[in-house]
């Protein structure tokens, strides 16, 4: 099959959507398919397989906020959707942004079968702006992108059931629905790997994601300074992002240093191996990769307890979750891991466990399947309104 695939936000994998992405990409590569790309990011102009639109131009200052995000957003350009859309099979689209929504009024113009992916929880918008606790308004965003997106393709990839149940009880519709993980690459694994030298001494706490409100970082540097072992805990917050400065001022309070890193990832399945405990804060996740990729790895992994973050149903254990944005709270459960360090292992083991539901080769297969599904339904619903048109 030739198929497309359009990508709002494309680029390095500093984020769990571009992550998804390129790796239902080089899947659908692998399986033999042709597959075009869709996107704004402008180092691919002229390469073949890549059709490059424009950049939104928001001004000198929110051009430079979206690029700290790590992100570039894509401004719609009818002529070049529609050139990469030629001659295609399929379309499936990642988000439900501009490009997205431009792209699927387009497919279903041509008469193209269109997927598209679930990969923006409206609270993790609505943060941005400091309104996310504002429910009317989360409701609006997902009533908007159903609207204008969801409600116009014949099958939606939800990687958590929790976000396809939020998601459905915001719009009151049932949707054509696929759940299937994003899935942890087979290099992301539990190895024996060594502490460096100077963390010898150190219990390493890590956290990974990007450096947001709704990761909530800023609860895990403060539940340092609660804990009992904080003159001992050497925290690393692996990433980068708009909240940086403020982070490392808080960081400045804890007796030892926080390190804060971009790791590359291969760089970061070393670090999950040496590291003591993996904590995931995150007050809004609709599947939480990087936590996955701890589980993955057989780590001790904390979660938050939040309504609004799938990521609280991966724990193994009620003694592994702690309340949202409750630092204390969370300085108590890191403690009690700490203090029972052969109960630690036993958990451990079960996260371990678990993680064979994360498989990405199977979940890749599952996404082609999918895509495979929904294509041969459209044909066989072409086919029968030629017939019922024949017999009219």
């Amino acid at each position: 099959m030739v198929i497309t695939v359009v990508c709002d936000v494309y680029g390095e994998e500093n984020n769990g959507t571009i992550v998804a992405e390129n790796n239902l990409i080089r899947h659908l590569k692998a399986c033999g398919h042709m597959v075009r790309v869709l996107c704004s990011n402008q180092e691919y102009k002229g390469q073949e397989g890549y059709y490059v639109v424009p950049n939104f131009n928001f001004g000198k200052l929110l051009n430079a906020y979206v690029k700290k995000a790590g992100v570039t957003l894509a401004k719609p350009n009818k002529d070049i959707i529609r050139a990469a859309f030629t001659g295609a099979d399929h379309v499936h689209i990642m988000m439900p942004l501009a490009l997205g929504i431009s792209s699927v009024k387009i497919a279903n113009e041509m008469g193209i079968s269109v997927t598209a992916g679930f990969h923006m929880q409206a609270e993790i918008l609505t943060s941005y702006l400091k309104l996310n606790k504002i429910k009317p308004l989360n409701t609006a965003v997902y009533r908007f992108i159903y609207k204008h997106l969801y409600n116009k393709v014949e099958g939606i990839h939800y990687p958590t059931k929790f976000i396809r149940d939020v998601f459905e009880s915001k719009v009151k519709k049932s949707t054509p629905g696929y759940v299937i993980s994003n899935g942890v690459h087979s290099y992301v694994k539990k190895r024996q790997t060594s502490k460096p030298d100077e963390l010898s001494d150190k219990i390493v706490i890590l956290t990974t994601g990007r450096y947001a409100r709704e990761k909530s970082q800023d609860t895990l540097i403060k539940a340092i300074k609660y804990s009992k072992y904080k003159d001992k805990i050497q925290l690393i917050l692996a990433g980068a992002g708009v909240k940086e400065k403020y982070y490392k001022k808080l960081g400045k309070k804890l007796p030892i240093a926080p390190i804060f890193k971009f790791y590359s990832r291969t760089d970061i399945v070393d670090v999950l191996n040496y590291c003591d405990i993996y904590v995931h804060p995150a007050q809004f996740e609709l599947e939480g990769i990087a936590c996955i990729e701890a589980i993955t790895c057989g780590k001790l992994t904390i979660v938050s307890n939040s309504k609004l973050s799938a990521t609280k149903n991966f724990a193994v254990d009620d003694r592994c979750i702690f309340k949202c944005r409750k630092p204390k709270s969370l300085a108590e459960v890191i403690d009690f891991w700490i203090e029972h360090p052969e109960e630690k292992k036993q958990i451990e083991e079960k996260y371990l466990q678990s993680a064979v539901n994360f498989n990405q080769d199977e979940c890749m297969k599952q996404m082609e399947e999918m895509i495979i599904e929904v294509h041969n339904n459209h044909l066989q619903a072409k086919e029968n309104a030629i017939g019922t048109n024949k017999t009219n």
